[in-house]
């Protein structure tokens, strides 16, 4: 007996007629970003080998991937993460290639979230990954880029944050915290849990690196933030800070001053991925993050390449069910003509359909027997005219 031949698999969704439209309209919008600004496009399989997402720089949890194996027992997995891939892509066939690389993706990731989280497990993520280069250079095209990204979304609402990983990994590493309660704090600070953060920190009492992490978590505001965190942070961390004020005032300077916000409890959820700078962007109507980034320099060693890079990831559905809620649901437009064929005149109607397509109107052909049913169908689809060719001609109604 069927039980789900009916329904779609948790965590996934069938998109029809405006979600297509708007889901388009981002992926088009954003390819052209990524373009002009001399990226090129990369591909990477689906299905990829487990052993891409298990090395030393990034390790996904076996829960979150959507796991099979191939015709000779090894194990293989959906596609969780782009950045991994084009990392191994980069170590293998791109390995000669002039650097700095700047690649770009548009694909499909899957991942096994928690069914009361409201995350896609299918969703299309898009995104840049700049490879090699200054630093500093690299880090402020991407935020640009990235900023570029935001405004196309025709949202005047959106948040920017900004961030660096390097300030938990400092503080973190001095408490020497086994890999299960480095996890744990993470969490914490990743979810801005503050009664279990403190009570986790309450076991390092006197300990002024966990102090530290304690203050850290609630660091976020504007530029006042960081001059306030030199005399709340450790010695170590001040050449972070300066670097985070080189890029806030640079960030500024490209016109998204009341757009973005310090926060130096930015954490990644996977451990040490990110190394530098990390930038998150929301808008309105989606509380979860659309756009996010960093500098990771660790990632492509694991592949052969130890070269520094940086990149963000867009979460193109959340961007398109948003455009879809703000434009009220009206995205695709109705074809400017239907044409009814008479009996006999199939032919001469089809030619008439490719002549006004030619000529840049939508046509729309009406595979029905009578022009009352095609009259009908016009109207309900809100199509303004329609064509009867009939072995007389061609007559045209206003609807």
């Amino acid at each position: 007996m069927k039980k789900y031949d009916l329904i779609t698999p948790e965590g996934t969704r069938d998109l029809i007629f405006d979600e297509c439209a708007a889901l388009r309209r981002v992926s088009e919008k954003l390819r052209s970003i990524y373009a002009n600004h001399g990226f090129s496009e990369v591909i990477t399989p689906g299905l990829e080998f487990f052993d891409v997402f298990n090395n030393k720089s990034r390790h996904y949890s076996q829960e979150i991937l959507y796991k099979l194996s191939d015709a000779k027992g090894r194990i293989m997995v959906l596609r969780p993460d782009s950045t991994m891939p084009i990392a191994r892509l980069v170590g293998t066939r791109l390995r000669s290639s002039a650097l700095p690389l700047k690649l770009f993706y548009n694909q499909t990731i899957y991942r096994a979230n928690p069914k009361e989280s409201g995350r896609d497990d299918e969703f299309f993520q898009s995104g840049i990954e700049i490879i090699g280069g200054d630093v500093m250079r690299a880090d402020m095209e991407a935020l640009s880029i990235a900023a570029e990204v935001m405004e196309s979304f025709e949202e005047d609402d959106y948040r920017f944050e900004i961030g660096d990983s390097g300030f938990f990994t400092l503080l973190s590493s001095k408490l020497g915290l086994n890999e299960h309660d480095h996890d744990e704090l993470r969490e914490y600070m990743l979810g801005k849990n503050y009664p279990a953060l403190d009570a986790f920190l309450g076991r390092y009492e006197g300990n002024e690196y966990a102090a530290a992490i304690g203050k850290l978590a609630r660091l976020f505001g504007g530029k006042e933030i960081l001059d306030r965190a030199k005399e709340l942070l450790p010695a170590e961390a001040k050449p972070m800070l300066e670097r985070l004020g080189k890029v806030y005032d640079n960030i500024c300077a490209i016109g998204m001053g009341g757009k973005v916000t310090v926060d130096l409890g930015m954490v990644s959820k996977s451990q040490d991925y990110y190394t530098g700078i990390v930038f998150k962007g929301y808008v309105h109507g989606y509380g979860m993050p659309v756009l996010s980034g960093g500098r990771y320099d660790k990632v492509l060693a694991d592949f052969g390449a130890d070269i520094p890079a940086t990149g963000f990831a867009v979460n193109e559905n959340a961007v398109a069910d948003a455009l879809l809620k703000r434009s009220g649901g009206m995205l695709t437009p109705a074809p400017d003509v239907m044409i009814y064929a008479e009996e006999n005149s199939i032919t001469n109607a089809i030619i008439h359909c490719r002549k006004l397509i030619a000529d840049g109107l939508a046509a729309e052909y009406a595979d029905l027997v009578t022009a009352d049913e095609a009259r009908a169908l016009a109207r309900a689809r809100g199509i303004g005219r329609l064509d009867i060719v009939s072995a007389d001609g061609i007559s045209s109604e206003t609807l």
